[in-house]
């Protein structure tokens, strides 16, 4: 992969962790319906739901505007925090504090981000 496809490939994902962010910091319930959450429930999740989608903004913001030789270091922190989300997703799973189905979604989620960014500092 040259150089240039790799940074459009980073800036690709970098716009797809913002455009997340940004839901879920907007509409934090929604968000968590998406990835079958119950924030009617649980009415402190979309605090937490902002949270992470400030994060993810954060994140994405800081991939796409730095030059190129930053970049990898704004990959590495996002696929720190999509490891940490697995591990998270699994917990929860295995806990039961989270149905099945949703574990699954944000674990699954998650480890896709953490495998693509993984495959992209290979590059």
């Amino acid at each position: 992969m040259s150089k240039k496809d790799k940074e459009k490939a980073v800036n690709a994902m970098a716009a797809g962790r913002v455009a997340i962010g940004v839901g879920a910091y907007l509409a934090p319930n929604l968000a968590g319906r998406l990835f079958g959450l119950d924030p009617d429930g649980n009415p402190q999740s979309s605090y937490l739901g902002r949270l992470f989608g400030a994060r993810d903004v954060a994140l994405g913001a800081g991939a796409i505007r730095s030059p190129q030789k930053n970049k990898d270091a704004w990959v590495a922190a996002g696929m720190a925090c999509d490891v940490a989300d697995v591990g998270a997703g699994a917990l929860a799973g295995i806990r039961g504090t989270l149905p099945p189905s949703a574990a699954a979604m944000v674990t699954g989620t998650a480890a896709f981000f953490a495998l693509a960014n993984a495959w992209l500092l290979q590059q």
